[in-house]
């Protein structure tokens, strides 16, 4: 059963930077494009970013445009989301997505907290 896996996240200050992992133990991402999506209390789950299996294709939500950069290392199996001039409302559950033969498959997310 492929899992993945988001690590990284945490209580930071306004203006703060935090950088969050995703990995699939025991699969291999490295042929799929991935996405980060991240969920607000109260909002709809939406998406941040994605990146092409390759690596050489990313795009972004306008909101976080300049501040977040979106990456991987194929060769360490992992996805990364840089986040800096991080801002209250960047506060979500931030989650990684792969899709396989037509199949969404979610980590369980890790918790980003902006505040002073």
């Amino acid at each position: 059963q492929l899992q993945l896996v988001e690590s990284g996240g945490g209580l930071v200050q306004p203006g703060g930077s935090l950088s969050l992992s995703c990995a699939a133990p025991g699969f291999t991402l490295g042929g799929y494009a991935i996405n980060w999506f991240r969920q607000a209390p109260g909002k709809e789950r939406e998406g941040v970013a994605c990146i092409s299996s390759s690596g050489r294709t990313t795009n972004y939500v306008d909101s976080v445009k300049g501040r977040f950069t979106i990456s991987r290392d194929n060769a360490k199996n992992t996805v990364y989301l840089q986040m800096n001039s991080l801002k209250p409302e960047d506060t979500a559950v931030y989650y990684c997505r792969v899709v396989v033969v037509h199949r969404e498959y979610w980590g369980q997310g890790t918790q980003v907290t902006v505040s002073s």
